[in-house]
């Protein structure tokens, strides 16, 4: 059966972690004023799109930024482990210069030694939202908010891109968003990709 809904993927506001360029994975680090601010403009936004639920990480970051669009929507927020951020392992609280100082060759390709595989963290994150999409009706919104990490390898899977091709979705900002709706095969597609503003109607409908 065609799915008929679409997905807002949004990150979380900025932590200090964030800003000082530190890998955070588990750890369970709160959002900063910075990033407070982020997301009380990003749900501004995104409640004129009329969500009809709200799944989110459990960790601090991204409940936080879960409960200021659930304040303007009225809608409860839904926790959901499977959407946490990747687990670093050894590499938490390491800044960059500091993981390719030590792992120069793991850091170009992002495989942490004692860390989480990504084909794992997209399997959880879409296994995730597909259950979160049980609690929309049809031509309805879900947003889940994540992490930057695992929303990456969550697109991925959801899009069928091979392991190969992960890297060719670049990075979500902090409060930023994808979104994904129905294709005619029955797929999903990537409609918008890090955005921060509301999409129009041609993100929306379709592209005849």
């Amino acid at each position: 059966m065609t799915e008929t809904r679409r997905v807002i993927l949004l990150r979380h506001g900025q932590t200090d972690w964030n800003a000082d360029k530190r890998f955070q994975g588990h750890s369970d680090i709160p959002l900063n004023e910075a990033g407070l601010r982020q997301a009380r403009h990003a749900a501004g936004l995104l409640v004129s799109l009329r969500p009809d639920a709200i799944v989110a990480s459990d960790l601090k970051r991204a409940a936080a930024t879960a409960y200021e669009l659930a304040e303007r929507t009225g809608l409860p927020v839904e926790f959901d482990k499977g959407l946490r951020e990747r687990s670093g392992g050894s590499w938490e609280g390491l800044t960059r210069s500091e993981i390719r100082e030590r792992w120069p060759e793991e850091f170009i390709t992002m495989d942490i030694p004692d860390g989480e595989d990504m084909a794992l963290v997209g399997n959880r994150v879409n296994d995730a939202i597909e259950r979160g999409l049980g609690r929309v009706p049809e031509h309805g919104v879900l947003v889940a908010v994540s992490h930057g990490a695992a929303l990456r390898a969550g697109i991925n899977r959801m899009l069928g891109f091979p392991p190969e091709k992960r890297e060719a979705l670049g990075p979500l900002g902090n409060c930023s968003w994808s979104m994904l709706g129905p294709a005619r095969s029955g797929a999903w597609r990537l409609l918008e990709h890090n955005a921060a503003s509301l999409p129009d109607e041609s993100a929306l409908g379709d592209d005849r």
